[in-house]
């Protein structure tokens, strides 16, 4: 009887399926693969904080297998690692998990992310999980049990993919796969702690086939276990092609990698945006490339995107080495990835310093002034026009640097071409105190000189 109902459902279900795929505001992927509609995402995303984090692996962990087997889970430095997260502001992290530690430890598993969840949610940070990643720098199978320590100078060299290669091209190994997904967010997936699902970590990076379908068959097995929590997967390559177009269409919120200058970052978060749809950014930060916090966190605060650069602690992984490093190198004097050394330290002062100052966690900040008609007269709705490659720094009494001076439109329309270098005569200036910033108490550098531009304000380009 109760088999005869399942399968009357089933067939009204398919006659009116088609029907609601023509509905105004149902589209075609929102009806078949049980997208979040977008107003749903949006409420989802308007009750959330600016989030703003980090890829995260304690550094005493060389991948994700070390990081979660039982033998080498190390709370001890996940506490003390995601409270420096905390001094920073950041009030999120995303972690990769392993299938094969699932496979060989699934209780187990499941009792270490319990307690990482845990340590997270005392340092006010909800964590993103990642489940399937294709890539693997280290070229060999994945596999439970001790994991080789790191190749000295290499980057990521002992990172493993989540399953195994093979696995991903052979759909007659998915059985156990589908028993993880099913797992894992039928078990968290109304956890409050978990922000975001990542099913999928760069699909077709490091594989010839089987991304695809693998990737379209976790986002069903996911949405059979009816998380309270949206899915996603990152767009990584190429974002015009049909892979990531349907990484886009599948996800509830839309994330992307991006290791771009901030051109490149902003092309990307177009094609995000034409979904209509909360945007994050996954992965970022190549300091050598302009890709750095001084360049893109105000772009991703004053858009609201949430965002996640790559580490936190250098460590074993070694990402603080750039790509490609060879065996033996020595430590770059810029770090490509991470922020702190293993005892705290930070790899740059001023840089630690600007992103509290960004995340409110700064006892200082210099924050984009709304300018008002007494500020500068003769303006009916002056407004700051923000240059991408102008920003914001912590600023200190006594601290030197050029100034840049971008030009307002009485309509706040956009900025007047170009920026001014006023006479260094006139870099000497005075403070102003004032209390309506964002994030407190701010200082505010401000000049004038004859000649000035009209309605011209000063910042500090932080280079």
């Amino acid at each position: 009887m109760v088999h005869g109902v399942i399968r009357l459902l089933r067939t009204l279900f398919g006659l009116i399926l088609p029907a609601l795929v023509f509905l105004p505001g149902i589209s075609a992927a929102d009806a078949v693969d049980g997208r979040w509609a977008a107003e749903r995402a949006w409420e989802w995303y308007r009750a959330q904080p600016w989030l703003v984090g980090c890829n995260f692996l304690p550094s005493t962990a060389v991948n994700d297998v070390e990081m979660w087997q039982q033998d080498t889970f190390d709370p001890q430095a996940i506490n003390r690692e995601l409270g420096w997260a905390q001094d920073l502001g950041f009030n999120t992290v995303r972690v990769f998990l392993n299938y094969v530690v699932w496979r060989d430890d699934a209780g187990g598993l499941k009792l270490r992310f319990t307690k990482f969840l845990e340590i997270a949610d005392r340092h006010g940070i909800s964590v993103m999980p990642i489940l399937f990643d294709d890539c693997n720098f280290a070229g060999r199978v994945a596999t439970a049990g001790k994991q080789p320590d790191p190749i000295p100078g290499v980057h990521n060299s002992q990172w493993v993919s989540s399953p195994p290669l093979a696995m991903v091209a052979d759909p007659s190994t998915w059985a156990p796969l589908e028993q993880y997904v099913k797992d894992l967010v039928g078990t968290f997936g109304s956890d409050r702690r978990v922000i975001v699902w990542d099913l999928y970590n760069e699909p077709g990076n490091g594989t010839a086939s089987g991304s695809r379908e693998l990737m379209e068959a976790a986002f069903g097995w996911a949405r059979e276990m009816e998380p309270a929590q949206p899915l996603t997967t990152g767009a990584w390559t190429d974002f015009q092609s049909t892979l990531s177009r349907r990484m886009m269409e599948l996800s509830d919120v839309v994330s992307f990698h991006g290791y771009d200058p901030v051109p490149g970052i902003e092309a990307k978060l177009e094609i995000c945006a034409a979904q209509g749809r909360p945007v994050l950014c996954t992965e970022w930060l190549v300091r050598r490339d302009g890709n750095t916090f001084e360049q893109l966190l105000p772009l991703f605060r004053n858009r609201r995107i949430g965002c996640y650069n790559w580490g936190l602690v250098a460590g074993r992984t070694q990402t603080y080495f750039p790509w490609g490093s060879p065996q033996g190198a020595a430590e770059p004097e810029r770090w490509q990835h991470d922020i702190l050394r293993a005892d705290g330290t930070p790899f740059s002062t001023r840089e630690v310093r600007f992103i509290k100052g960004i995340t409110g966690n700064g006892k200082r900040v210099t924050t984009v002034p709304i300018l008002t008609t007494e500020e500068l007269p003769g303006l009916e709705r002056p407004v700051l026009a923000v240059e991408p490659n102008v920003l914001n720094p912590v600023l200190e009494p006594g601290v030197s640097g050029r100034l840049t001076l971008t030009g307002v439109f009485a309509d706040g329309s956009s900025a007047r071409p170009g920026s001014f270098t006023p006479p260094s005569a006139c870099i000497s200036t005075w403070w102003m105190r004032t209390s309506k910033a964002p994030f407190g108490t701010s200082l505010l550098r401000r000049t004038a000189w004859p000649g000035m531009p009209t309605g011209t304000c000063c910042r500090r380009a932080f280079r």
